[in-house]
């Protein structure tokens, strides 16, 4: 009689075991389905991003005699590197990235060292004000940079600092238009291009740093500058290869104050933007076509083939420093203070 109770979960156990193994296979091709899914969204997304990438490199690849081929989608009959050479040759490839990447890395320095020194006076000095001003940068980030272009238009085409060049000379001011100068001062001063995010990241990272440390280095006779160069920037390396790289990134593609204070400058921004007017009238040239005495007019595609390899020419450094340095920016991003 007192058997019975012991027999009857046995009884039961082989009954609940189907079960377990149809829930554990249900669970495991739920999982599976889940997971391919998850790799067709991502291959999915990746394909858009990377399509018109794919679609510059093909056609920089690709002979004039391919354009009509309806054949031809995205490998080439004939691989050529004509267009490569024509491109850069418009472009005058060699110095002007030269000069573009000089130009880019010295506002880069510039803006890095400025925004730091900015961001940890805010985050380490409070004041009266201190919180009105800074809400003022974060301003900066929202305001347009349109709305700025007449008064920084101005301020460069007569640069007078505090109204000295007038007081000392009677002249109205510096022409500085035309130069790179208006471009290095505004990055000196934290006002550059984006200055407000970066000065808000840096803040957000020396606001998370211990005092402890900037009180042992206070005992040990080292003052606030002292301090922030020998202690503080060698721990915020996130964030600076962080704003760094937004800044080298976004100065080498900008186009409004290259457009507003250097238009006469050899620049990438402001070359790419005339690389079609100036490919339909170098291209006939280069191809040596003519009609009765003068030049024809390009093949309006192959045109279009010429600047899109141009594109690519401008973009290439920066995939390249992408590829070099995308496990390091993930990294500073998320240890920077722009998810903090």
């Amino acid at each position: 009689m007192q058997a019975m109770p012991e027999a009857a979960p046995a009884a039961a156990e082989p009954s609940r075991s189907p079960n377990m193994r149809l829930q554990k296979a249900g669970k495991k091709s739920a999982d599976m389905l889940y997971v391919l899914f998850r790799y067709l969204l991502l291959a999915g997304i990746s394909f858009i991003i990377l399509y018109p990438l794919l679609m510059k490199v093909s056609i920089a690849f690709k002979d004039k005699a391919d354009i009509y081929n309806p054949t031809i989608y995205m490998i080439p009959v004939h691989f050529t590197l004509d267009n490569i050479r024509m491109a850069a040759q418009i472009l005058d490839y060699a110095p002007l990235l030269g000069n573009t990447l000089l130009f880019a890395a010295a506002t880069t320095a510039l803006t890095a060292a400025s925004c730091a020194l900015a961001g940890y006076g805010f985050a380490r000095f409070p004041f009266p004000g201190s919180s009105v001003l800074f809400g003022l940068v974060i301003l900066t980030i929202l305001v347009p940079t349109g709305t700025l272009m007449v008064p920084m238009y101005l301020n460069f085409r007569s640069f007078d600092p505090l109204g000295l060049v007038q007081l000392l000379t009677g002249k109205p001011g510096f022409n500085l238009l035309n130069t790179y100068w208006p471009s290095l001062i505004a990055s000196a001063t934290a006002i550059g291009l984006k200055a407000g995010l970066f000065i808000y990241i840096f803040r957000q990272f020396f606001k998370g740093m211990p005092k402890e440390i900037e009180e042992a280095a206070l005992i040990d006779g080292a003052g606030g500058l002292r301090t922030f160069a020998s202690i503080m920037m060698p721990n915020a390396v996130p964030p600076l290869i962080t704003v760094v790289l937004f800044s080298f990134v976004w100065q080498y593609n900008d186009t409004f104050f290259t457009s507003l204070f250097m238009n006469e400058l050899k620049l990438m921004p402001t070359k790419i933007s005339t690389l079609a007017a100036q490919a339909n009238m170098l291209i006939p040239g280069m191809l040596g076509t003519s009609a009765g005495g003068g030049a024809v007019k390009a093949d309006p595609n192959h045109v279009a083939m010429i600047i899109d390899t141009g594109i690519l020419l401008a973009i290439l450094p920066l995939v390249l420093l992408y590829l070099a340095v995308q496990r390091y920016f993930v990294e500073s991003v998320e240890r920077s203070g722009i998810i903090g």
